[in-house]
């Protein structure tokens, strides 16, 4: 956890998907300190269509490259954000080619009892995880 939603065009190679998925992991996990194997990833292709991205006024534009990232979290500091939006733009333009002006971040945030992670429990109530 977090839980982190892809949304991208369709025409992506298995490949490519691969690596904006692994460089969005390697900034997640040091932006808010969380263990490796705290992985929960999910892409969905869309035809061109089915999804608009504007700039909700900001002037600029996007291309067929477009990243809608959703993520669904426990409480992070303003200075986390700040920090993953920053380091994530850079990474993926260095490693994807994926200007910024095509990645946009959207968190939601949750509480401990909103996570079950199997077996029917709240780890993070129960303590087995914190």
């Amino acid at each position: 956890m977090p839980l982190i939603r892809f949304d991208m065009l369709e025409g992506r190679s298995e490949t490519e998907i691969t690596k904006i998925l692994d460089v969005t992991h390697r900034v997640m996990v040091e932006a808010f300190q969380v263990p490796e194997r705290d992985r929960y990833q999910i892409v969905s292709q869309h035809k061109p269509y089915e999804m608009i991205v504007q700039d909700t006024g900001l002037g600029f534009s996007r291309s067929e490259n477009v990243l809608l990232i959703s993520i669904t979290s426990r409480h992070r500091t303003a200075d986390q954000k700040q920090t993953f939006y920053k380091n994530l733009t850079k990474e993926l333009e260095q490693h994807c080619g994926i200007t910024a002006n095509d990645v946009m971040v959207s968190f939601t945030i949750n509480g401990d009892e909103d996570w079950s992670f199997g077996y029917g429990e709240a780890q993070f109530l129960t303590g087995k995880l914190t």
